[in-house]
């Protein structure tokens, strides 16, 4: 498989993700130290709409065109709102935020953004889109061995984003590797990992994994189901795992997944649930 994010852009999972990624960044960002944000599955930065990716799949209908439609949307959902509407000030929703380039548009003086992506085409395309941005820095590696080795140590804040495409079945114990990895030069560090959600067995091994490299540190699940999992070849739903989560990041991931469950759902559930509470 050849994974191209092009594809899905915009879609529920995107929408839960990034919206509580602009969560975790204002909780982060409440304290004035500086802080160095890694994405580790960078992408292309920002994704047309209408191109011919995501038209032939129309996975932003039920996503973030949805969320834009919706005046009654939670709060919590606002700051999205946002850096979507400022991409699109003509109204109708087109150009779509990635991961790098919500997190650029979030940093302050202090802060630093380090922007992992493999494919040459979409670091290229990574690049153009954060060349506004100077602390951000894109940087064609993979992310999967670059992370580790660049994170700051203590005292240090740091926030990681490990996002990958499950492509490969060993993306589940890569991402569990490199968290360890990650903890092991910065105990403190908050790790975030996007993980599909298919079926019952595949996710509560990821949890697990997860659950092992924290080594009894707290774990926030926050999940979107979209469906009952009795399908395990259809995406079911979505999860954002937070390895050493910030204060108060409970409710507003409760409100984000319970939104993107309802509204695109076909009667699943959005839920948080703490493994060790902080």
């Amino acid at each position: 498989m050849n994974y191209r994010h092009a594809y899905h852009a915009g879609n529920f999972a995107d929408v839960a993700k990034h919206a509580i990624l602009l969560a975790l960044l204002a909780r982060l960002q409440a304290k004035p130290r500086a802080l160095t944000v890694i994405d580790t599955h960078a992408g292309a930065g920002i994704y047309d709409l209408a191109g011919p990716e995501a038209s032939r799949t129309k996975e932003s209908d039920a996503g973030i065109v949805r969320l834009m439609a919706d005046p009654n949307a939670p709060r919590a959902l606002e700051p999205l709102k946002a850096a979507v509407a400022r991409l699109n000030p003509e109204g109708p929703v087109r150009i779509y935020p990635g991961s790098p380039q919500l997190i650029a548009g979030s940093l302050r003086q202090q802060d630093r953004l380090i922007a992992c992506e493999a494919r040459t085409d979409d670091h290229d395309a990574l690049a153009k889109a954060l060349r506004e941005f100077p602390r951000a820095e894109p940087v064609l590696t993979d992310g999967w061995t670059f992370a580790a080795s660049r994170a700051p140590r203590p005292p240090a804040r740091l926030l990681v984003l490990i996002d990958p495409p499950y492509e490969s079945r060993d993306d589940t114990a890569h991402g569990a590797s490199l968290a360890r990895r990650i903890l092991s030069a910065n105990g403190g560090a908050v790790i975030a990992l996007w993980a599909p959600i298919k079926d019952f067995m595949g996710f509560d091994t990821l949890v697990g994994r997860i659950e092992d490299a924290a080594r009894g540190r707290s774990l926030l699940i926050a999940e979107s189901r979209l469906r009952p999992l009795t399908d395990p070849m259809r995406l079911n739903g979505a999860a954002l795992l937070i390895i050493n989560p910030p204060d108060r990041i409970e409710e507003p991931a409760r409100e984000i997944v319970q939104w993107v469950a309802s509204s695109a759902g076909e009667g699943g559930e959005g839920r948080v649930e703490f493994i060790g509470r902080p």
